[in-house]
């Protein structure tokens, strides 16, 4: 199969695995004993979410959100909470570094395969606004893992989320 073929066949099934992620969020609940909460938008788009994470012996034991925004946001939180639940917390932070790379395009092409669907994501960084969609579960992830501010924005420099007010 020639190489246009397989990237025509591999972006329409990324595209499936957005779309699915957007209809049927994973995940998608409020969590009542989470110990970690952040509110997360990005006003560029209107995307808006609350990210609940509950840790146990540093390791992600739960995670979900709800909120509302377009395909791409709604999607890239499905999908980060179905990839970090389980996870330590340093190897959600590795993840994290990993996902931002791959949105902004920095994520070197042999790195990308370990990344399995959330791989779905890596063509929004064609798109510099779309970048913001897609990372910001990411940022109110990274945020409740460090425990730092209790809302994050898209509002930034280049597409970087910076903590909200109260932090």
């Amino acid at each position: 199969m020639d190489d246009g073929r397989w990237t025509a066949m591999s972006d329409a099934l990324y595209q499936e695995i957005i779309l699915e992620h957007n209809r049927k969020p994973r995940n998608f609940r409020e969590m009542a004993d989470a110990d970690r909460v952040v509110e997360g938008r990005n006003p560029t788009c209107g995307d808006s979410l609350t990210l609940w994470v509950r840790l146990v012996d540093d390791r992600v034991a739960d995670v979900s959100f709800k909120g509302q925004g377009c395909a791409i946001s709604k999607a890239s939180a499905s999908l980060m909470t179905s990839a970090v639940k389980g996870k330590t917390r340093a190897e959600a932070e590795d993840l994290f570094d990993r996902f931002h790379r791959l949105v902004t395009g920095t994520l070197p092409e042999s790195e990308q395969q370990s990344l399995g669907s959330l791989r779905a994501l890596g063509g929004v960084s064609r798109f510099p606004l779309r970048v913001k969609c897609a990372s910001l579960a990411w940022h109110a992830l990274h945020s409740a893992l460090a425990s730092q501010a209790h809302e994050v924005s898209t509002e930034g420099v280049g597409g970087d989320v910076s903590p909200g007010e109260g932090a």
